[in-house]
Order: C-alpha cells, then sequence, then structure tokens
C-alpha cells in the first residue's frame, strides 16, 4: 500500500513539474517576441539609432558658407547635442519637420492679439494695506525709484499698484496679488532672513481668516513676486503658496522641488539703467567674449580653471581694471555663469548693451520662455561643456552672429524697467505671464495653516 502511495506520488509531482515549467515557459516566449517586435519598431520610426548632429552638418555647410570666428577647417566641429548652436535657424525637430529659429517669438500673431485681450481685460486685487501698517514698508511700494541687483520686485509692485489692471472689486479679479516683499522684510530688524517663514505663514492665515478668496482655490489664484534668493526658502512653512501660488521668482531652477515650471514664472532680475541703451557695431567687438563676477560656485571655478590665460576669452574674478560697460560693448559674447544662485543680472545686461549671452547655467527657467525664442538671440552651453566653449562660440558663422546680434537688438526692450510703463517692456511682459496663469486652479489643503506664537 505504502509502496503504491510512493508510486503515485512520484508521477504525479513529475507531471505537476513538467506542467509548472511550462506555466512560466511559454510567457517568457511570448515576452521575448513582444520585446523584438517593439525595438524593430523604435529602429523603423525615431532617429534613436542615427545621428541627427550630421544632417544639421551637412545643412550649415550648404547654407551658410565660411566661419567669421575660425579656420574653414573647425567650423562644422562635432560638439555635444545640449549645445545646438551650429543649427540654429536650420534645425529639425524630431519628427524631422523644420524649424525656424531666427524669429524672436514662438507665435508673434498669438502673442499680440493675446496680449491686447489682456491689456484690455485683465485684472489683479491686491490685498489692501494702510500706510500706518506696522509693516508698511513691506506691504507697499517703495516710494523711490528702484535700483540694484533686486530692483525687479520692488519696480513690479511699485508700477502695477499704480496701472489699470488693479481692481478694487475682488469679485473682477482674475488673480489676488499678495504684496509682501520679501527683500525688504530681509532688511527689517524686526523679522529678518531668520524670521521671514514665520512671517509669511502668519501672513497667509491672517487673509485666509479674514478674507474668503483664498479659501476658495487654495490660493491657486494668487501670486507673489520676489527677486532675492531667499525667496525660495521663504515659503517652507506655508505649503500652499509654494505648492498652489503662482511663484514670479528670479531664482527660477526647475531643479530645484520649491518652483514648479509653467504653474510658476521667471521674473528676469535686471539691474535698471537710464537713458536708450548704446551699441557698438561687430567691428568694434574685438573680445570673443567675456565675463567677470566673484567665484561662488563650482561652475565658477571651472570657467577659471579652463580660461582665465585665454586671450579671446576675458575672464575676471574680483574688480576690473577697466570698465565694466566697455568690456560688454567691447564682447561678441557675453557670459551668463550660474553662481550661487542660477540667476543673475548679467543676461539683462549683456542685452541692454547689444551683447549675445552666452548661458551656462544648467535648469534655468528662462525669462519669458512662454512668449520668447530664446534660440534666436542666444547660446546655450551645458556647464560639462565649458572645455569646449571656445569650439562653441567660434563655430558659429558671420551670418549666423550677425542674426543673433540683430534679435539680440529686438528683445531687450523686454528686459527694461520704466517707472511709467511702456508697451512689451518688463512689467507687461510679467503681466502676459501672470495673465497665461490666470485660469490655474489646484485643491486646497485639508486643513488651514495655524500660526504659531
Amino acid at each position: 500500500m505504502a509502496r503504491s502511495f510512493f508510486i503515485l506520488y512520484h508521477f504525479s509531482g513529475r507531471r505537476f513539474s513538467d506542467s509548472f515549467r511550462g506555466f512560466f515557459f511559454i510567457p517568457t516566449i511570448l515576452a521575448l517576441i513582444t520585446s523584438l517586435f517593439v525595438l524593430f519598431y523604435i529602429s523603423s520610426t525615431s532617429n534613436l539609432f542615427t545621428h541627427p548632429q550630421e544632417t544639421h552638418l551637412q545643412v550649415l555647410k550648404s547654407a551658410i558658407g565660411s566661419s567669421a570666428f575660425s579656420p574653414p577647417s573647425h567650423q562644422f566641429m562635432r560638439v555635444p547635442a545640449e549645445t545646438p548652436h551650429l543649427s540654429r535657424g536650420f534645425e529639425f525637430n524630431t519628427k524631422g519637420n523644420y524649424v525656424n529659429n531666427k524669429e524672436v517669438f514662438h507665435d508673434r500673431n498669438l502673442f499680440v492679439e493675446d496680449y491686447k485681450e489682456m491689456n484690455r481685460s485683465f485684472k489683479i486685487y491686491c490685498y489692501p494695506h494702510k500706510r500706518d501698517d506696522p509693516f508698511a514698508n513691506a506691504l507697499l511700494p517703495v516710494d523711490f525709484e528702484p535700483g540694484g541687483n533686486y530692483a525687479s520686485e520692488s519696480y513690479f509692485k511699485k508700477v502695477l499698484m499704480k496701472s489699470h489692471f488693479i481692481t478694487k472689486d475682488p469679485s473682477k479679479a482674475d488673480l489676488f496679488f499678495l504684496p509682501f516683499s520679501i527683500a525688504r522684510l530681509r532688511h527689517d530688524p524686526r523679522v529678518g532672513v531668520g524670521g521671514i517663514q514665520d512671517f509669511i505663514r502668519d501672513y497667509i492665515f491672517n487673509i485666509s481668516q479674514n478674507y474668503p478668496y483664498w479659501n476658495q482655490t487654495g490660493g491657486a489664484d494668487h501670486f507673489y513676486v520676489a527677486c532675492h534668493s531667499i525667496g525660495r526658502s521663504a515659503m517652507e512653512k506655508a505649503d500652499e503658496v509654494k505648492l498652489n501660488a503662482i511663484q514670479v521668482v528670479c531664482s527660477s531652477s526647475y531643479f530645484l522641488s520649491g518652483y514648479i515650471a509653467h504653474k510658476d514664472a521667471s521674473l528676469p532680475q535686471i539691474w535698471p539703467r537710464q537713458g536708450d541703451p548704446p551699441d557698438l557695431a561687430l567691428s568694434e567687438r574685438k573680445k570673443l567674449a567675456f565675463f567677470a563676477g566673484s567665484i561662488n560656485s563650482p561652475v565658477r571655478e571651472r570657467l577659471l580653471q579652463v580660461w582665465r590665460n585665454d586671450s579671446e576669452i576675458s575672464v575676471h574674478f574680483g574688480r576690473l581694471t577697466t570698465p565694466y560697460t566697455d568690456e560688454l560693448l567691447g564682447s561678441k559674447f557675453c557670459l551668463h555663469v550660474k553662481g550661487f544662485e542660477i540667476n543673475t543680472a548679467r543676461i539683462a545686461d549683456s542685452l541692454y548693451y547689444g551683447c549675445v549671452p552666452v548661458i551656462i547655467a544648467n535648469h534655468y527657467d528662462l525669462p519669458f520662455a512662454d512668449i520668447l525664442n530664446w534660440k534666436s538671440f542666444s547660446i546655450v552651453v551645458a556647464t560639462l561643456d565649458i572645455p569646449l566653449l571656445k569650439q562653441v562660440l567660434k563655430g558659429i558663422s558671420l551670418d549666423e552672429y550677425l542674426m543673433l546680434q540683430s534679435n539680440v537688438l529686438k528683445v531687450r526692450n523686454h528686459f527694461q524697467w520704466h517707472v511709467s510703463p511702456v508697451d512689451y517692456d518688463a512689467f507687461y511682459m510679467v503681466m502676459y505671464e501672470l495673465w497665461l496663469r490666470r485660469s490655474s486652479v489646484r485643491v486646497p489643503l485639508s486643513t488651514p495653516m495655524d500660526p504659531i506664537h
């Protein structure tokens, strides 16, 4: 009896083992066949296994001609894909369609029509504060003409509060303005850098208790403006502001978790200058490239290490022996290099003085990128490609450089502030960015923030 049971167990176990192996073998074969089909489809329909850069170089050879800044034998050197300067104006997108990078606007006609509508109908409600408010210095516009490195924040508020965009009727508002000034709070001895987070948290709590508008959308139709880098951490105790509200900030890096591209907007950092911007012809721009600034980042350390003794790329750290203006006017390209933060005023400086900006700052959500085609008036170089900088710049032909500089002169009015705003200047461009974001809606957090006393 025991022997019969053993034989039965032996054969049933064997049959089970065979079927068990078959259970896994068939799906494995099917998965392998499916993978082969997918790989074949990808290879036949995409440029993943081709070299589109070679196509770009072929087009350029026939379309541009000899280089203005390097011998012909080096004009079409192969360069990293992250620096698409050589194919500027002659690019093809991933679908093989021709892309015109000569135009400074993504869609000029659409922008002009939308701009008119924005100018006609866009309304903003600003939470009111009286002059005897204990923090009127940080909540009301400054009573002087802003200046300095972080002037963009003060300029925007000063111009906005006198503009036709302001409404006293909250029911007509498209957006609600949170008027606190990060730069002013930073210098207020009652608050300081260490107290800004508490101030913002308490401010949001107070308006959510005294007005219904914040709670209706969880702050999705609210915005604030900040240019100092401390603004990036100022919202750490006010999650609804960071996650829901529109943050218009100079430190606009989409690599950082506190900034959300498309929800938030990049504010251009602009050092205000008076009068009409100057210009020098190409023949008077003797230097290939110029940079001056502090060594406050690994990126700048690398730039100094590679190019400090070069005769064509002028890199300065510390005090200049010549006027900064003369250096910008005498250079073909002006370098914006990431420092402590991703943003500086150097892009606006370059544009003002007619110098083509070279942006060496990975993950920078550039100002007005929804509107302007940055490839038409600037060069972007990945930080890893700093050793190839001269090769990149000398690979640009004379015709292409003239196109870039011509477009610089076309866009620089968008990077200027005026106490009395001028159509399409920095104020109106920021307003347009806000207008594009006016319909965003977020779900409010479950519980309101409680102030800590």
